[in-house]
């Protein structure tokens, strides 16, 4: 690897461990090259998202990340060269030369994010489902291009499937964990059916749940159907190699218990960010490397066919 090259993945691997301790936390279970790829990939979408957080004018947005759509066709087009002054342009460019990686999931996200700048409200379930497999949904496809699947896997034909509906699961936990910080930047995500059925539609706009409502069952709801994705999407895991099963055990099993904490403590997210101890975390990749999980659900797959 060239020594420019080499220095574009440094910096996105810089970029995903500042930025994404989660995600940095589940990657350093790969392989340097796939870690490398993963990286990339996290630095270009976290590009994509920071310019749909950001405090620009909504035009102004627009315009960048149609740019930024324009950057992404020219790496598609193998049009970056190593020496490029963008590091992440490179690193990416890089990483789609060594793995199948259905870079077109990067325009998905960028679409998803256009909706959040249009302030785009869902008033169902598949409403929302449609966002959230943009901007989470794409990203499991492009990460399993790195990871692959191992040869004669069975049911390999549905793993990008199964990827797409982790990608979901992690989402709405997100949103979840996230709808005080959402509410107070003017974005509601959960939809607007689910909101009315519980007494939620006023809002989250303050520590305590909307006057009258019943914001635990609506909590309860929501995490009973993220579980649900989950169990679907885990059906991956013993499609991987042990490495990349690892990986995508420690991000979903760091998820699923974020959501085990919101479940026993609904009205936490009204007060606070939810995340877990390093412990905890440690305890779920160590369990993820050991092949737990995928065992599990391997088990659990084969009845399911009996």
């Amino acid at each position: 690897m060239s020594a420019p090259v080499q220095a574009a993945y440094s910096y996105c691997e810089a970029v995903t461990g500042q930025q994404a301790r989660n995600f940095a936390y589940g990657i350093r279970l790969l392989p340097y090259e796939k870690r490398q790829a993963m990286s990339a990939l996290y630095a270009f979408s976290r590009r994509v998202d920071d310019i749909g957080d950001g405090e620009l004018a909504p035009e102004t947005k627009r315009t960048r990340l149609e740019d930024t759509r324009e950057l992404l066709g020219r790496i598609r087009d193998g049009a970056v060269d190593e020496d490029d002054t963008d590091p992440v342009a490179v690193a990416l460019a890089d990483a789609a030369r060594r793995f199948p990686l259905p870079l077109g999931g990067l325009d998905e996200l960028i679409d998803g994010v256009l909706m959040d700048v249009r302030g785009a409200s869902y008033e169902t379930w598949d409403d929302l489902r449609t966002y959230c497999r943009c901007v989470a949904g794409a990203i499991g496809r492009l990460s399993l291009g790195v990871f692959g699947t191992e040869p004669g896997a069975p049911g390999a034909d549905r793993a990008a499937e199964y990827a797409d509906t982790l990608g979901l699961a992690l989402q709405l936990t997100n949103i979840l964990r996230d709808v005080r910080e959402d509410a107070g930047n003017g974005r509601t995500y959960l939809p607007a059916d689910d909101l009315a059925k519980f007494g939620c539609s006023a809002g989250f706009h303050r520590a305590t749940p909307p006057p009258g409502s019943d914001f635990a069952g609506l909590v309860h709801f929501e995490v009973r159907r993220a579980r649900a994705l989950f169990a679907e999407g885990y059906r991956l895991l013993p499609m991987l190699d042990r490495r990349s099963g690892a990986c995508v055990a420690a991000m979903a099993g760091i998820y699923r218990r974020l959501l085990d904490r919101i479940e026993r403590d609904p009205e936490a997210v009204l007060r606070g960010r939810v995340s877990l101890p390093g412990h905890e975390k440690a305890y779920v990749a160590v369990r993820g490397l050991s092949g737990l999980d995928a065992r599990y659900i391997s088990r659990r797959t084969t009845r399911g066919r009996a």
